[in-house]
């Protein structure tokens, strides 16, 4: 028997000066389903989405959600007709609890019980397999936990309907599978999940039906299990994308990079060399401490103990700008907040970890800037009306080009990708995987940090694991496997 519908969104339109967001989209989702959104940035997902949760208003259509129409929503319309949405970018409050911030909002017996609070948040965590203490903080989490944290505040909430917005992007392969099955057990309570996600694996691991969106339009909606991967990327892109991953064979003998016993407040006695012309992945469950190693290298976080060599020669770094300063640049995980200064232009982003270059006597020479801005904006193909636009208006994978044009402007050989694709789309992913190769063809050295197990046995040429802090092996290309990873990433 089909299921019925519990969520009609008809001839949605949305539009902002110049821009139509949402252009007439009409899409029916139904009860105990998994239904996934696909498309690239700027298609209207998200648009969409904040339409259904009542942070925008749409300037045309209805939803009809519980047997009630609605000419637009509200967020307290929205939460009352059991909709909730998980944002990439999440609503938790750092100085309060675990516990505290699940049951915000709660009715609980007394005014502050927070005995209670640990109680219901222990009660879910358990029920969902979420290994979390419900009384730490959550600004001392992980950026992967607190993920974990955001989806289990949605769901204590007995919502009917749950939106995921790239809930994957910042888990290990053990958290997603972990994830797969909360989701599996949403669906058999007959809850439907509207799932957003760049990792096309995930969706035929995941959802039941796909919806394609591009340019702000609606495309089509197939059956997941009547789909395949290649389709679905013609229709998302409207053109054919050829070879997932680039080839190449650059490796040369040249040690770029050398570190030896480096211990750092989450790393403990790691060594391993980078060469130049090579992608060296890094691997490791969440807390293994691959981000912690790469911001001790880059003189972010304190060495504790042992010696980093560049181009053979012993090197001391306790800064970023003396990293800078000897070829070695970092792209973090979180570009929004440690990549890029958002509310700057484009220009000065690029020129600012270059500036001294760029300064003729006492002032900033403008042309200078103008010229390497120009440079880098053709070079990376970043898609902007003006370089004088901010970083903010920007798409997820042209804020992730920006961010490498600052590191590249600063001359740097040596360059550590840390989670180089996260919540970017197939399209933009590709030219940054085409970038990467284009980098080390050249003979520059990357260390590339990825959870995404596909982009890791694809881009690398060797594959470094971490567990708890150590350097548990090291596989060759003719050595990959998903099970061999993850053999090495749970052994102690």
């Amino acid at each position: 028997m089909e299921s019925k519908t519990v969520l009609s969104m008809k001839n949605i339109t949305k539009l902002y000066p110049g821009v139509v967001a949402l252009d007439n989209v009409s899409v029916d989702f139904k009860a105990g389903e998994v239904h996934a959104l696909l498309g690239e940035n700027g298609a209207g997902k998200s648009t969409l989405i904040k339409v259904l949760s009542g942070a925008i208003t749409n300037d045309g259509g209805k939803i009809v959600i519980g047997g009630n129409e609605y000419d637009h929503m509200t967020p307290a319309i929205s939460r009352g007709c059991g909709v909730e949405v998980i944002y990439q970018e999440y609503n938790l409050i750092g100085g309060l609890s675990v516990a505290e911030n699940i049951c915000l909002g709660r009715q609980m017996h007394g005014l502050v019980n927070k005995k209670e609070m640990v109680s219901v948040t222990q009660e879910l965590f358990e029920k969902y397999h979420i290994n979390i203490n419900p009384r730490a903080y959550v600004k001392e989490l992980s950026t992967a936990q607190q993920q974990l944290v955001e989806i289990t505040k949605a769901i204590s909430k007995d919502a009917q309907i749950i939106v995921m917005d790239e809930p994957t992007a910042q888990l290990t392969m053990s958290e997603v599978n972990n994830l797969y099955e909360i989701i599996r057990n949403l669906k058999a309570k007959g809850k439907t999940v509207i799932y957003i996600s760049h990792r096309l694996e995930e969706l035929f691991e995941i959802t039941d039906r796909v919806t394609i969106m591009r340019d702000g339009a609606y495309v089509t909606t197939v059956d997941t299990d009547k789909t395949t991967r290649d389709e679905l990327i013609t229709l998302m892109v409207g053109r054919e994308l050829n070879d997932s991953y680039p080839k190449r064979d650059c490796v040369r003998d040249e040690v770029a990079l050398k570190v030896e016993h480096v211990s750092g407040y989450h790393n403990t006695d790691v060594s391993f060399e980078l060469k130049k012309g090579e992608i060296l992945g890094v691997s490791g469950l969440v807390g293994a401490g691959r981000t912690e190693l790469m911001r001790v290298i880059f003189g972010a976080d304190k060495k504790l103990a042992g010696t980093v060599y560049v181009d053979g020669k012993e090197v001391h770094i306790h800064s970023p700008k003396e990293a800078l300063e000897l070829g070695i640049g970092l792209i973090p995980e979180d570009r929004k907040m440690q990549g890029c200064f958002l509310n700057s232009s484009i220009e000065w982003n690029i020129s600012i970890s270059n500036i001294r270059k760029l300064t003729t006597g006492r002032f900033i020479d403008k042309k200078k800037v103008r010229r390497q801005a120009e440079h880098y904006e053709k070079m990376l193909n970043i898609k902007t009306p003006s370089l004088e636009q901010k970083v903010r208006n920007l798409s997820g994978g042209n804020q992730q080009k920006v961010v490498l044009a600052k590191v590249l402007a600063a001359d740097t050989e040596i360059i550590i990708f840390d989670e180089p694709t996260r919540g970017i789309d197939i399209g933009a992913r590709h030219e940054i995987y085409d970038l990467m190769s284009d980098l080390v063809k050249e003979g520059k050295a990357i260390i590339m940090v990825s959870s995404d197990m596909e982009e890791l046995l694809g881009m690398s040429d060797r594959i470094i694991v971490l567990s708890e802090g150590k350097l548990t092996g090291e596989l060759k290309k003719d050595e990959f496997s998903q099970e061999a990873i993850m053999h090495l990433a749970s052994h102690e």
